[in-house]
Formats: C-alpha cells, sequence, structure tokens
C-alpha cells in the first residue's frame, strides 16, 4: 500500500524559504503526475504546482509562479516544494497529491510570520 508523507515545513519570516519534500513508501508515483496543494484556515484546499511523470511539464498557481518550483527525484520516490521569498498568505497546510492512484499525503504545516 503505497503512502505518502510530507516532511519540511515549519515557521519562517517572510522572504524566507523552506523545501517541502513528499517521500512515497509502499509503491512507486515515479510513472504519477504529483500536484502540491494548501489549505489556509477557514479556506477551501487551492492547487499550488503540478508536474508530470514524463516530459518535466510544470505548472503553477498564478500566488507562487516564480517564487516556488516543483521537481522530483524519481531514485528517491519524492517530488519537492521548494518555496522562495515566502508571504505570511503562503501560510497553509501543504498537501501532495499522486494523481494517478488518487493518493493525498497527510500534510505539513507552513507558517510565515511578517
Amino acid at each position: 500500500q503505497v503512502q505518502l508523507v510530507e516532511s519540511g515545513g515549519g515557521l519562517v519570516q517572510a522572504g524566507g524559504s523552506l523545501r517541502l519534500s513528499c517521500a512515497a513508501s509502499g509503491g512507486t508515483i515515479t510513472t504519477s503526475d504529483m500536484r502540491w496543494y494548501r489549505q489556509a484556515p477557514g479556506k477551501e484546499r487551492e492547487f499550488v504546482a503540478f508536474i508530470s511523470w514524463v516530459g518535466g511539464g510544470k505548472s503553477y498557481a498564478d500566488s507562487v509562479k516564480g517564487r516556488f518550483t516543483i521537481s522530483r527525484d524519481n531514485a528517491k520516490n519524492t517530488v519537492y516544494l521548494q518555496m522562495n521569498s515566502l508571504k505570511p498568505e503562503d501560510t497553509a497546510i501543504y498537501y501532495c497529491n499522486a494523481v494517478r492512484i488518487g493518493l493525498w499525503g497527510q500534510g505539513t504545516q507552513v507558517t510565515v510570520s511578517s
């Protein structure tokens, strides 16, 4: 049974950086498109970034474009989200999603202080 585990969240000041990881265990995600989502308190879950499993295709929400970078290391069965120039409005729980198998991780909290 495949599981996704996010890590790398924490408390950071505005302008700082964090790198989130989404590691898969019990199976492979190397043939799955992957997405990052986030959910802020009192708001709906929203799309953040996408990476295809082949061809290197990527896309981003307008709110993070130019600041966040999604990548993957298939040898490590892991997807990353590098977040730079963080803003207080980036505060949320961040989730990774394996599109092909409809699997979600448990989330990791990111808090950006002003």
